[in-house]
């Protein structure tokens, strides 16, 4: 399948009557999509890159390398975060942006603002006083599989029944039944039930937050889940066109860990991710190997994957835009 071709396809998933169908295998696969995503999609997008905790003190930094090019994000000596681009000062500074304890680069530096789309976002998600919450777990992996195989599997529960039966399929119905939300072409709002509402002593949640995992995705691959007492958070960021680094963490609330031992509730968390990250991994890196066959073809999408087709919307919009 020709570039032209996959791209065109893209467009199709735009229409009135879009097509229920999975990505071209060759979407997976292809350099010249690669190529085009590249400049389009990462090099125009707000990336996931590290909760503020990193970057506490003056000169704390973290680097992200969407497609390889890495970029740095500094806390400055007065404070405010500010970017810069391994390529070299020839290249404008990238767009650098903090929201409720998260931080978001972009390696266009004029690109539009991040926090006018996620406004009625951080109004539902008050009640998780995200501002005040703390890490208690970290990861970093690398997954060989395309960025767009990660994704898309983390914009829908239907998985689970599959990749996590001993896991997440415990705490979620049976069916991964999803209720989504286009908040903007960059982000994205995911409501799945759990199987029985989880216990918060910490924060004021309702019971209907309780019984809800609350999932808010930033395109193009970053994403915070609400879990409870808990926030989880994570971003697939590509290094190579079969080849993402995944980084994420577990964030409490401080009145949470009080009379707890931090460095066990640490281990739990860590191991517990593990797990599951391991399953997801070794799943996706399957998809992978399949999708460069000759015989792979597109497949029907469930009724309860509609966050797939949100994500491909999204990615549809990001290459067709000049």
């Amino acid at each position: 399948m020709t570039h032209t071709e996959i791209v065109a396809e893209l467009g199709r998933y735009l229409e009135a009557d879009a097509p229920e169908m999975s990505l071209p295998p060759a979407a997976f696969t292809s350099p010249e999509l690669w190529e085009t995503e590249r400049e389009r999609v990462f090099g125009r997008s707000w990336v996931l890159a590290a909760h503020v905790e990193e970057l506490a003190a003056p000169g704390a930094s973290v680097t992200v390398s969407p497609t390889g090019e890495p970029l740095t994000v500094v806390r400055d000596t007065d404070g405010a975060l500010r970017a810069r681009s391994a390529l070299g000062p020839h290249r404008p500074a990238p767009a650098v942006e903090e929201w409720r304890g998260f931080a978001f680069v972009n390696r266009d530096a004029s690109a539009e603002p991040l926090a006018p789309h996620l406004r009625r976002i951080g109004v539902e998600l008050d009640a998780y006083r995200l501002p005040e919450m703390t890490p208690l777990a970290a990861w970093r992996e690398e997954w060989r599989c395309n960025w767009k195989i990660a994704v898309q599997n983390a914009h829908e529960n239907y998985h689970a029944m599959g990749l996590h039966p001993t896991t997440v399929a415990l705490i979620t119905p049976p069916g991964g039944a999803m209720e989504v939300r286009a908040e903007s072409r960059w982000v994205t709002r995911l409501l799945s039930p759990f199987r029985e509402p989880l216990a918060a002593t910490a924060l004021p949640l309702t019971a209907e937050q309780r019984a809800t995992m609350y999932n808010c995705a930033v395109f193009p691959s970053g994403s915070l889940a609400a879990f409870g007492d808990s926030v989880v958070w994570i971003s697939m960021i590509p290094l190579a066109i079969d080849r993402i680094e995944v980084r994420g963490g577990v964030l409490v609330h401080p009145s949470a860990l009080e009379g707890q031992d931090r460095d066990a509730l640490r281990v739990q968390n860590e191991e517990s991710a593990a797990v599951v990250n391991r399953e997801d991994r070794l799943g996706m890196e399957a998809v992978q190997r399949v999708v460069g066959s000759r015989f792979a073809e597109r497949g029907h999408l469930s009724p309860k994957e509609p966050g797939v087709m949100a994500f491909y919307r999204g990615l549809a919009r990001a290459v067709l835009t000049d």
